[in-house]
């Protein structure tokens, strides 16, 4: 007697970013939505439900909205174990059509948090990041949620080359035996972290490795200072200011004011910093045979970080690569009793 397919685990690569969070699914489908959420119900009624665009989800006896609600910060140290981590993750698989499924996830942990100075796992947040996505996140709607039945945690750098040296084609998955046996380093450009991984004949190596408190919600918060500031306001949507960053302009009192120098100047100071750690990590790459850069900062940032080193080059679709290998490590390096 085999499963049916409602029956049979769905993977899922889970890179459940402080901006952002994205999923890869073995369908090929890619998909990220804002890490935004609040504690409290929305207290809006929808006209028309199939305009809803704010989502409630309970667990642990709390409730959440998520969607387009004016979030709560995303960056303080317990974000990946909480309720409000749980809402949003639960939110993305609904959005997947993944509601009443069982899912299989690996989602990742910064590298700083992940691994101590000396390379010791940091197994008491590694199991707390692993069960707390197993606590249940059920839509207050009259929709099943998806369950997460396995969940492994890896660091989050480390889930890009494992994008980079596992290829897949027609269906077949192989290690590249060039980009394995070459050392590379990541440089994954988060929200709140900015993460570095060399790895060498396939181990990780310590001393070159580990993350930066600096990530685009640095360019957000500046940027909204900096609004606030020139318009005297006291306080400001976070809808907005994601907005304002994304177009360089903001809307206040039903006009449109031109906040492009603003933005420039808080991408400027981050690309500053970044680049000053990555040249203390890295050093000049002289012995690294390619410098990967990933994540959604490499996406925003794009043109302010392409001669750093001749050998640097930029993920296909950066902002998935985490997601990407994160499924492929579920699928291909997962013992398969791991996962049953």
């Amino acid at each position: 007697m085999t499963d049916s397919p409602s029956m049979t685990p769905i993977p899922v690569g889970l890179d459940d970013d402080y901006a952002f969070t994205k999923i890869a699914l073995s369908d090929g489908r890619l998909i990220a939505i804002p890490s935004r959420g609040r504690i409290g119900r929305s207290g809006v009624t929808w006209v028309h439900q199939g305009q809803q665009r704010i989502f409630e989800y309970e667990t642990e006896e709390t409730v959440y909205s998520v969607g387009a609600v004016d979030g709560e910060a995303t960056h303080f140290e317990g974000y990946p174990m909480s309720g409000l981590n749980r809402a949003i993750v639960q939110h993305i698989l609904q959005d997947a059509g993944l509601a009443g499924r069982t899912v299989h996830a690996v989602s990742g942990l910064p590298v700083s948090t992940f691994y101590r100075k000396n390379g010791q796992l940091r197994q008491g947040t590694i199991d707390k990041k692993r069960d707390s996505l197993k606590i249940a996140a059920r839509p207050m709607a009259e929709t099943l949620p998806a369950g997460i039945a396995f969940h492994d945690v890896i660091p989050e750098a480390l889930a890009a080359w494992y994008d980079y040296v596992i290829t897949e084609k027609a269906g077949d998955a192989k290690l590249d035996p060039d980009r394995l046996s070459t050392p590379v380093a990541i440089v994954d450009i988060g929200g709140r972290t900015t993460d570095f991984v060399v790895v060498k004949d396939q181990g990780v190596v310590h001393a070159s490795s580990g993350s930066l408190q600096c990530g685009m919600l640095d360019v957000k918060q500046q940027v909204a200072n900096g609004i606030q500031e020139r318009f005297d306001l006291e306080t400001l949507g976070e809808q907005l200011v994601a907005q304002a960053v994304e177009k360089k302009s903001v809307r206040l009192y039903g006009r449109d004011h031109d906040i492009s120098s603003l933005v420039d100047c808080a991408k400027q100071e981050i690309v500053e910093r970044l680049h000053a750690e990555t040249r203390r990590q890295l050093g000049l790459g002289v012995e690294l045979d390619q410098i990967l850069f990933v994540g959604g900062g490499t996406v925003a940032l794009a043109g302010h970080i392409t001669n750093w080193f001749p050998n640097q080059a930029i993920a296909e679709h950066p902002a998935f690569a985490n997601a990407r290998g994160m499924l492929k490590y579920l699928r291909y390096v997962c013992e398969a009793s791991d996962a049953a």
